[in-house]
Order: C-alpha cells, then structure tokens, then sequence
C-alpha cells in the first residue's frame, strides 16, 4: 500500500492538471470501489472547480468550490493516467506493471482545460466519497488521525506520551495513523534503524532523547523520499513515469541477509515478522 511520500507523488502529479481546473464531466463506471461511491457522486463533481488540492496521511483532498471536498485513498493498485492538458502520464503510477488495463478504468475525470484524468484500480481496494468541507475533519477517516509526520505537531513531547507505559514495539504503534498520519512498513522500518531503536524493544522503555532522534530521523526519511518521488519499490513512479530513486536508498528494508550499511557496524540485515508485516532491522546496531 502507498505511504506519505508515494501519496504525495501522486498528489503532486495531479496538481498540474485539477488545482484550479473545472470538471466538464465525471463518469463512475461503476456504483463502487472499496465502499460504495455516493449517490449522487457524478452530479455533484460535476461543473465543479478544484479551488485545493491536498494531502492528509494517506488520503488526497480535493477541495471544491462548491463546499464539499473529494476524499481519495488509493488502497493497493489505484492510480491515476492523465491524458492531455498540460501533461499526459501517470503521475505515481505503476512503474513496473502491464499498460493499464481499460477493465480497471472505473472513474474519469474530464476537465474544460481538455485534461482526461482517469482512475484505474485492479484489485479495487481504492476509496473515493464525498464530505462536506466544514465537516471534513469529523469525517470517520479523519477524526482521529494524528499529526502529520512533517508538522510541528509531531514533536518528542507527542510521540513520548505516544509511547509512555506501552508495551508492543515501536513500530507497531508508528503504524497507528491516530497516533501519526501516513507512516507505513517501508519508512518506519527505515527511521528505525536511523534512529538506533529495535523493533522489538517496549516503546514504553525508549528514552526521551532516543524518542527525540527518532523523531528527527522520521522526518528526514521522508523528506528524503518524497524528494525522489517516493520509494517506487513495486509500484510507483515518478509524474513523469521514471522510476523515483529512493528504493536504493534503502538501509535496512528489502536488504535480509546483506551487510549492514551503518558504517563501522558489522551486522547483517534480519527480518522478523510482527503484526503479519515485514520488519527489517540490524540485530548489532539497533540492539
């Protein structure tokens, strides 16, 4: 599933082409993806204007001048093909995968600049509805949702009360999106071993200053990784279709067996599995 920077990619992919745009016409091929759309969700995007275009964890937020926002969430295989307009490509779209397969095309979006921006979803775990703008932060996906990594309001003092008296590992409770938004397998997986901390060790045993350097090295991560557009590690790829190049900068994540790349650390890449998810670490260095 996408995480913060593949989302962000994506988000950044379709600015271009819907931030300020009209939509002349909407068509749902379908009455559903995950969950059903709303009823009336064709009639009232269409004739709408785009006035924001933005991200929250891992959900993309069209705001509409009409007073509702579109709510996106990409689930396993969404993405997006945008054709004419400004640009055609894919903005965060599948890197490795076959052309898209027009079965799978079950929401397009024409706009009057002439830009066709059509959602295609395999497996169809994607998510779209409609919420009133002034009510959209009490939206059951978002009432509860903690700060975003990469805002001031993700500091040491949150995340050590985030952790105080807990017992599962760290990256259990970095994976709880009340907790913070948009972290996912692959970058906490990465700031951990930044950070020195095991992923086995009691969250509710991690030192405030050790909390404080987890904190730095989080944000560091992903300000890295949305600078190259995301991990692409399966899936994504850049606006521009190339592949983005963070994947090769991975320490720890896909690397079981291999060297540690910590400099002077002679440990070898683990994995162990918690919560059913992949966790890779260094068993010398984040003892």
């Amino acid at each position: 599933m996408p995480e913060l920077p593949e989302v962000e990619t994506v988000r950044r992919g379709l600015e271009p082409h819907l931030y300020g745009a009209r939509l002349s016409r909407v068509i749902a091929r379908r009455p559903d993806l995950r969950f059903p759309l709303p009823e009336d969700f064709v009639q009232r995007l269409t004739g709408a204007r785009v006035d924001a275009l933005t991200r929250r964890g891992k959900y993309i937020l069209a705001g509409l001048d009409r007073g509702d926002t579109l709510v996106i969430h990409l689930g396993m295989t969404g993405r997006f093909v945008v054709e004419g307009g400004r640009q055609t490509g894919t903005p965060g779209g599948f890197a490795l995968a076959a052309p898209a397969d027009p079965r799978h095309a079950h929401v397009v979006f024409e706009t009057e600049a002439g830009a066709t921006l059509t959602y295609f979803d395999a497996r169809r775990f994607g998510y779209m509805d409609l919420t009133e703008t002034a009510r959209l932060w009490s939206h059951p996906r978002f009432a509860a949702m903690g700060p975003e990594p990469l805002a001031e309001a993700f500091d040491a003092a949150h995340l050590s009360a985030a952790f105080a008296g807990r017992r599962q590992g760290p990256k259990t409770l970095l994976l709880d999106q009340s907790i913070v938004a948009g972290l996912g397998n692959i970058y906490v997986c990465e700031a951990l071993h930044g950070a020195r901390i095991s992923p086995t060790r009691p969250a509710g045993g991690i030192g405030r200053r050790k909390v404080a350097g987890l904190v730095r090295t989080i944000k560091t991560v992903l300000e890295s990784a949305i600078a190259a557009g995301g991990s692409t590690l399966r899936d994504y790829a850049s606006v521009e279709g190339a592949m983005g190049y963070f994947q090769h900068d991975f320490q720890v994540y896909g690397r079981e067996r291999e060297p540690c790349l910590t400099p002077g650390c002679r440990g070898v890449v683990a994995r162990l599995v918690q919560s059913g998810r992949s966790t890779f670490y260094c068993p010398v260095c984040q003892a």
